[in-house]
C-alpha cells in the first residue's frame, strides 16, 4: 500500500512525455532536453485534437474568418409582365411577416411615400388642368413632370411588394429609382426658381428615398436576401 504522505516525484531529464493519443493535462511543461517529432504541431485550443500530433484548422464559416461585402447584379430578373406583378395582388400591401426590421421600415418608406406621391400628384393634377388657362407653356411642362412622378410613385409601390418577396433585382431598381428621385428634386428646384424651392417636397422624397435605400443595403437585410434566394 502506497504512502498518502509521499510527495510525487519530480520528472527526471530524459524522460518520455505523454504517449501519443494521450492529451498532456493543462500547464504540462515538457522535460528539459526534449525535442518533439518531426511533423508535431501542438493544438491551438484546448479539445482541437483529432489524430495524435495534429489538430484541426477551423473551416469556412467558422468562427475566425470574416467574410466581406460583394456586390453583385440580380440574376432573379423577370422573365415577363407576370413577375413584375406583386404575388396576389395588392391584398397584401401592409403585410410584413418575415422581414427583418431594416426591411420593414425600408418597405413602409417605400409604400406610404409612393401612396402619398400618387395622392398629391392628383390633387395638383387639376390645378395643372386649371393653369392650362393661363399659362399653357408652363402648365405643359408640369404635366410632364406631374406624369413622371406619378410613374415613379405607382412604380416604387409595385417594386416595393417584389423587394418584400425577396426580390434583388427590384431592389436594386427601388436604387435606381432613388436617383431619378434627386435628379427631379433638382430639375424642379431649378425650374422653381432655386434650391430653396424645392426642399419642401422633391428634395424632402429624396431624403426619405435615402433612408430607405440604405436600410436595404445594411448588413441584416442581405443575409435575408441570401437566405430567400438560397431556398427557392
Amino acid at each position: 500500500m502506497s504512502n498518502p504522505d509521499e510527495a510525487p516525484q519530480p520528472q527526471q531529464p530524459g524522460a518520455q512525455p505523454p504517449q501519443p493519443g494521450n492529451v498532456p493535462p493543462a500547464g504540462y511543461q515538457p522535460p528539459q532536453g526534449y525535442q518533439p517529432p518531426q511533423g508535431y504541431q501542438p493544438p491551438s485550443q484546448p479539445g482541437q485534437y483529432s489524430q495524435p500530433g495534429q489538430y484541426s484548422q477551423p473551416g469556412p464559416g467558422q468562427p475566425g474568418q470574416a467574410g466581406g461585402f460583394h456586390f453583385e447584379m440580380p440574376t432573379d430578373g423577370p422573365r415577363n409582365f407576370n413577375d413584375i406583378l406583386p404575388q396576389g395582388g395588392f391584398s397584401g400591401l401592409f403585410k410584413t411577416m418575415g422581414l427583418p426590421t431594416e426591411l420593414k421600415v425600408s418597405y413602409f418608406i417605400w409604400v406610404i411615400s409612393g401612396l402619398l406621391g400618387l395622392l398629391f400628384g392628383l390633387i395638383g393634377l387639376f390645378a395643372i388642368i386649371a393653369a392650362f388657362a393661363f399659362m399653357p407653356g408652363v402648365a405643359a411642362l408640369l404635366l410632364v413632370l406631374l406624369i413622371i412622378s406619378l410613374a415613379v410613385a405607382a412604380a416604387q409601390i409595385v417594386l416595393a411588394m417584389k423587394m418584400k418577396e425577396g426580390k434583388e433585382w427590384a431592389r436594386l431598381a427601388l436604387t435606381v429609382l432613388a436617383a431619378v428621385s434627386l435628379l427631379l428634386a433638382i430639375f424642379g428646384s431649378i425650374n422653381a426658381g432655386g434650391p430653396g424651392a424645392g426642399l419642401g417636397g422633391n428634395w424632402f422624397g429624396f431624403l426619405v428615398s435615402a433612408v430607405a435605400v440604405v436600410l436595404m443595403w445594411l448588413p441584416n437585410s442581405q443575409l435575408w436576401f441570401k437566405a430567400v434566394k438560397g431556398a427557392v
